[in-house]
């Protein structure tokens, strides 16, 4: 019985290693927080753990978010001792990205697993464009707008990341090298609004209504404590890595070929969302 027990978990078991490791990897290369990858492969997992197709992208979106909590803050740390962060722009972002978070957050924990699909797949397929196509050196104005407009942005990246258990990153990122931001400090700020993204979201996931998630054991609200306790710990200690080599790689090739990838899992949320 013990070794069927083991058997029927060990698929999901590698398929959290893999999602810690590339998410913490991508967390510190891209500043993606890693979610990105978290999220589909979390909820693969899932289904073929026995959960149902109604929880399981609530507990995936949820426990992504728990785990790019200690990401952020290697990543962030990281970037930080490279002098890879922009200090104005934290501080005129976390108010609105923290509420924006707790918005999105607060309105996944109702909706239908078809709408958070779709939320997932519509933004992945529009990053993924992003980063596939030339655009890199695009820049639309100098610097990143303030007044309402200012915080709109944040308010809209942090409610939207929330929904789809991300920190972010493939969000902020590209707003902020499109308004002027060099992309290294772009990066390593993404990872820092990260945590202003993650900490908030993760409490009202652990405060939502305990989800239908037959089979899956230790799940508070939509955390399930298995898989950030697997998860976070390797992601964090990979995040440091992709931060270095974020400084010697090339980032066109590696940013076409994630790009590629986020097409794939782009289509596949849509085809459960609307298939």
């Amino acid at each position: 019985m013990v070794t069927e027990a083991f058997l029927h978990w060990l698929p999901m078991l590698a398929a959290l290693i893999a999602a810690g490791a590339t998410g913490g990897l991508l967390a510190g290369l891209l500043g993606v927080g890693g979610g990105i990858v978290i999220v589909p492969v979390l909820d693969a997992a899932l289904g073929l753990a026995g959960v149902s197709p109604g929880a399981s992208l609530h507990v995936a979106v949820a426990t992504s978010m728990a785990t790019i909590i200690p990401t952020s803050i290697s990543s962030s740390r990281s970037h930080a001792r490279r002098g890879s962060l922009d200090p104005a722009i934290v501080r005129a972002w976390s108010v609105p990205i923290v509420l924006g978070s707790l918005s999105g957050a607060f309105l996944a924990s109702w909706v239908d697993a078809r709408i958070l699909a779709g939320v997932f797949g519509c933004v992945a397929a529009a990053v993924a464009l992003k980063m596939v196509l030339p655009l890199d050196h695009v820049v639309l104005r100098q610097t990143v707008p303030h007044g309402p407009a200012g915080a709109a942005i944040p308010a809209a990246i942090g409610a939207v990341a929330a929904m789809m258990g991300i920190g972010g990153g493939v969000l902020s990122v590209p707003t902020m090298t499109l308004c002027g931001e060099p992309m290294h400090k772009a990066v390593g700020t993404g990872a820092m609004l990260g945590l202003w993204i993650s900490v908030p979201a993760t409490v009202g996931y652990l405060l939502a209504p305990a989800p239908d998630a037959a089979g899956l054991p230790l799940t508070i609200g939509y955390v399930s404590l298995p898989g950030f306790a697997i998860i976070a710990p390797i992601s964090w200690g990979v995040a440091p890595l992709g931060a270095r080599l974020a400084h010697s790689l090339d980032r066109r090739r590696l940013s076409a070929a994630f790009g590629v990838f986020l097409l794939v899992v782009a289509a596949r949320m849509l085809h459960r969302a609307f298939g």
